[in-house]
């Protein structure tokens, strides 16, 4: 066998290797892909599912079919707090007045899911068991401001002063997206985020005073 052949069985050798690992890369880096957009998609449909509920029940805040069942509207919000608030609705709209709560538990929770992060996220009807649902809630905060846009400080003694609110909703992954290496490596890895702010959520009850 000459050198020649040598030389060229080498440069084929490298040239196969190099293009190996360009298609190595290329798989992981397609798997990546596909793995980021799956669970950006769960998350944003984690959210539009929470926002959907809290926007349509906030809208009926301080309502009742009954208009003699709240009299002073300004009563309607019977807590509020900087992750939870409950407040009297017409839930069935059949003149029986509820109560509805909406809250976050702790983290230690939703230990079962790898992100340390993530709540249980609870609504609650009147007196009914608690039971949380797991959406990848990481953050539920509420602001409460006044007649004159003014922020209320905590602890809100006076639940009247409120007209309007603040809802801040952050929801990830349960789960890591993971970036590897060509050596197969972990190198990276990141929760998939999806962030939602309603900066005045107005229930136009409040308002009938």
């Amino acid at each position: 066998m000459g050198s020649q052949t040598v030389l060229d069985l080498i440069g084929s050798s490298m040239v196969f290797g190099l293009l190996l690992l360009m298609t190595i890369r290329m798989n992981a880096t397609n798997s990546e892909n596909i793995q980021s957009y799956h669970g950006d998609l769960i998350v944003q449909q984690n959210l539009v599912t929470l926002t959907s509920m809290l926007e349509y029940d906030f809208r009926k805040l301080g309502y009742c079919k009954d208009p003699t069942k709240i009299t002073d509207p300004s009563k309607a919000i019977l807590q509020a707090d900087s992750n939870k608030v409950r407040f009297l609705t017409d839930l069935d709209n059949d003149g029986i007045l509820d109560s509805l709560a909406y809250y976050v538990g702790p983290t230690s929770e939703a230990s079962a899911t790898p992100n340390p992060n993530d709540r249980l996220f609870y609504r609650v009807e009147n007196n009914k068991t608690a039971r949380g649902v797991n959406l990848g809630a990481t953050t539920f905060d509420l602001r409460y401001y006044d007649a004159l846009k003014n922020k209320l400080s905590f602890p809100i003694v006076n639940r009247a002063l409120i007209q309007t609110m603040q809802i801040t909703i952050e929801c990830q992954s349960y789960a890591p997206t993971t970036f590897r290496s060509i050596g197969g490596r972990d190198t990276a890895y990141q929760y998939q985020s999806a962030y939602w702010r309603q900066m005045r959520m107005v229930a136009k009850n409040l308002r009938n005073r």
